[in-house]
């Protein structure tokens, strides 16, 4: 119940609002989500390992921000955004959630180890993640995306 009441708060505080569908804004968050996973690329192979994290998790949110528009949720909050992709569509949000620590830890402190491994690792959770969402977006209906944003709207307005 705690969860319902954090994406409540949200949604009264407008950090999360019902808006159009967009195809357009789900495209261009798309497109950031395949310019973040290309980042993250290019720096692992210029041993930049902290900055190859955040770009594999910024992929992964990108893309799960593409979804909430396709539906007509706008989401500012990384971590509803998270617990929302499992509560409103059952998506295993398992590896953005891990993601997310690993970008947190890596970007604002200093007492870690990873390796370059670690960071390769992470960027194959964000392909497969960002492969299952693109499945996923693709094979909604607008039925399904009308059903998912009057459950939302059911929920928490």
């Amino acid at each position: 119940m705690r969860k319902i009441n954090f994406i409540q708060k949200l949604v009264n505080n407008e950090t999360i609002q019902l808006t159009e569908s967009s195809k357009e804004i789900c495209e261009s968050y798309k497109h950031k989500s395949t310019n973040s996973l290309k980042a993250a690329k290019i720096l692992i192979k210029q041993e930049l390992i902290e900055e190859a994290t955040s770009m594999s998790y910024y992929a992964m949110f990108h893309k799960a921000i593409a979804l909430f528009r396709i539906v007509g949720v706008k989401c500012e909050n990384h971590t509803a955004t998270i617990i929302l992709l499992k509560k409103l569509f059952n998506i295993d949000n398992t590896d953005i959630s891990y993601a997310k620590e690993e970008r947190i830890d890596k970007q604002y402190y200093t007492d870690f180890i990873i390796t370059k491994e670690d960071a390769k690792d992470l960027i194959n959770k964000a392909e497969k993640f960002i492969d299952e969402l693109d499945i996923f977006i693709d094979k909604l209906t607008e039925e399904q995306r009308i059903n998912y944003k009057e459950e939302f709207e059911k929920t928490y307005f």
